[in-house]
């Protein structure tokens, strides 16, 4: 089954390239936090108060997003996928074509149905931002994201603090509604900027663990304290959440 589908996936997509890899000699540092009111007083220390006058920091270097990252002009979905051709497929087909076309090329593939992306899409607009714990190792790495549909950004903290608007996402995400009317679907690609810093089983990790903050009403409430009431935000929530030890 799987060998059908790779053949399939090459006669239905087009040409697909792995991303290049970053020849930066940057480093970017792991915070392994061993107390989470550390983290905390770290997040303060980093990031403004006012979000929307830290978002236009952003505005200000013609970027939509507060690190001053300007994503390269998107891959149309028709540059990827033949869409009259993907027309003809149903929904659970075209699904799992697109899954198995990224499988080990350096992309993420997934997919949604089209109502929880207007739900993401519609809470994401008052709550851009929030930070995830990454596990590594022995500790957490804390990636800052910036949800901004279709786009997600995932951008180490420490490399925030460090290079501030300079600093380079380690994934970005594009969310493909083409399908999503007509399929209720929404296709999602996830890009790792640094191969060497996030692997692919980690991205996904990450692409599935913001939408469960976005989607789940329990969850989404530390996204809107992390947005809207910044000082009542604590992150040791986070970490219960998601059922990591507080080191």
């Amino acid at each position: 089954m799987r060998a059908l589908l790779t053949r399939r996936a090459r006669s239905f997509l087009l040409g697909l390239h792995a991303p290049t890899q970053s020849s930066s000699s940057s480093s970017y540092g792991t915070y392994l936090c061993g107390n989470p009111l550390l983290l905390e007083t770290r997040l303060r220390s980093v990031l403004p108060g006012d979000f929307l006058k830290w978002s236009s920091i952003g505005s200000c270097r013609g970027s939509r997003f507060a690190t001053g990252f300007t994503p390269l002009q998107p891959k149309p979905l028709n540059s990827i996928i033949d869409l009259d051709r993907a027309q003809n497929y149903p929904q659970e087909e075209l699904v799992s074509i697109w899954d198995d076309y990224h499988l080990g090329r350096g992309h993420i593939g997934a997919s949604m149905k089209a109502t929880l992306y207007r739900l993401m899409e519609q809470r994401a607009a008052t709550c851009r931002y929030f930070v995830i714990p990454l596990w590594k190792g022995s500790g957490y790495t804390s990636m800052f994201v910036q949800v901004q549909m279709p786009y997600i950004l995932f951008t180490g903290l420490e490399d925030y603090k460090a290079r501030g608007t300079q600093a380079s996402p380690f994934l970005t995400v594009t969310h493909y509604t083409e399908f999503a009317d007509s399929k209720d679907i929404v296709l999602i690609r996830g890009d790792v900027v640094f191969t060497s810093k996030l692997s692919d089983s980690e991205a996904k990790w990450l692409m599935e663990t913001v939408q469960s903050f976005y989607l789940n009403d329990t969850r989404y409430k530390l996204v809107e304290r992390f947005n809207k009431e910044t000082h009542e935000f604590e992150f040791k929530d986070v970490l219960q959440a998601l059922e990591m030890p507080m080191l």
